[in-house]
């Protein structure tokens, strides 16, 4: 009964902070929701600091589709109590990009096996997960809290996930490459030698991952 009060609490804060506007502009980008008030990100953070952390209450609020308590989980779940089991679970539930930044910023950067399980998802079949784990192992990187080693011939999908239809998956892709390559000089030609066949593309999309790649290694080791 006490989560039904809570649960009604959270949803009449959501709707007193609606933002039609936003809303209908994330639709316009193809974040799709059941329901989605258009909260902004800081005023859902507002309203998760006037609750406890509480597992059986995050794990209720992941499972409905409103796009707030779908964010509100990833604040209020205890990470000391969040499994690998669970993050395998709700790895494969990530429904967009959206929930997909805030499951990785929120929670999974924080988690004491953050490193084994972004290798692990690279490496999944299913490419919404693999999506997840590029996104979260960047996530890592730019917090330098990534404590494992890497071996660019060990993700068997990257090189086909570069270049994905899936707009997710291939942008999460090069942006991981973009920062592995960071990691030495050996890596960053590594990649390069990979892509090189896309360097006179007439394909301005390939060209385009040639182009960005080459410019961030160039920029990152003459700087």
């Amino acid at each position: 009964m006490m989560q039904e009060k809570i649960i009604k609490d959270i949803r009449k804060r959501c709707r007193m902070a609606m933002n039609g506007v936003a809303s209908a502009s994330m639709r316009g980008y193809g974040l799709n929701y059941k329901l989605n008030f258009g909260v902004s990100i800081q005023k859902i953070k507002e309203i998760a600091s006037r609750y406890e952390s509480d597992k059986d209450l995050a794990e209720t609020l992941w499972l409905d589709g409103t796009r707030e308590l779908k964010i509100l989980a990833t604040l209020l779940y205890p990470t000391d109590q969040f499994s690998k089991e669970t993050a395998n679970e709700w790895g494969s539930q990530v429904p967009n990009q959206e929930i997909r930044e805030q499951v990785c910023v929120n929670l999974f950067q924080v988690l004491d096996f953050s490193d084994q399980i972004a290798l692990e998802w690279i490496n999944e079949e299913d490419e919404n997960v693999r999506a997840t784990g590029y996104w979260l192992i960047v996530r890592l990187f730019l917090a330098k809290k990534f404590a494992g080693t890497i071996e660019i011939d060990t993700f068997q999908y990257i090189w086909k996930d570069i270049v994905s239809e899936n707009v997710s998956l291939r942008n999460a892709a090069v942006l991981f490459l973009k920062n592995a390559g960071k990691f030495s000089p050996t890596l960053a030609e590594k990649i390069l030698e990979k892509v090189t066949i896309f360097k006179d593309s007439e394909d301005p999309l390939l060209k385009e991952i040639y182009d960005s790649l080459s410019f961030e290694f160039e920029f990152f080791y003459d700087n």
